[in-house]
């Protein structure tokens, strides 16, 4: 059986909370989502298999369970590192991507052809380049 979605099981959870009525079935929740009462069966199924069985099933029974597993899996969620950006002022210390390379790529003056260099280096090196390109572009529509 597949593991339901989080955001699917969030639209549940705030639709039943939503409603006002004492019982909560799944066809009431249908009118209140816009989805079939089957998938909605099928989807709450995870938590009780006699949702599937059961149309006049009370799903706010469920709310506790879905709440905790939806808790569960936000705090498995490790955040993405943020990716350092490259900026003006970080690209200001190198005139050209000659010395960028220089920089970067050469030990005692020799080019070093095993240096690897980072994303972050990749990143700057292609803006360099970018650069470069738009101020040769720019000097051609001047002439």
């Amino acid at each position: 059986m597949n593991t339901p979605s989080v955001s699917k099981l969030q639209k549940f959870v705030v639709a039943i909370k939503r409603l006002k009525s004492k019982f909560v079935t799944s066809e009431t929740l249908s009118r209140e989502v816009g989805l079939y009462p089957e998938s909605i069966n099928e989807t709450l199924s995870f938590f009780d298999p006699l949702v599937m069985m059961d149309f006049t099933y009370d799903l706010r029974g469920l709310l506790p369970v879905i709440e905790k597993y939806i808790e569960e899996e936000e705090s498995k969620k490790t955040p993405k590192p943020v990716a350092e950006r490259v900026t003006k002022k970080k690209l200001l210390k190198y005139e050209s991507i000659s010395e960028f390379i220089y920089e970067k790529m050469t030990t005692g003056g020799f080019l070093d052809k095993n240096t690897v260099l980072t994303d972050v280096d990749l990143r700057s090196l292609k803006r360099l380049v970018s650069d470069e390109q738009a101020k040769r572009k720019a000097l051609k529509r001047k002439k």
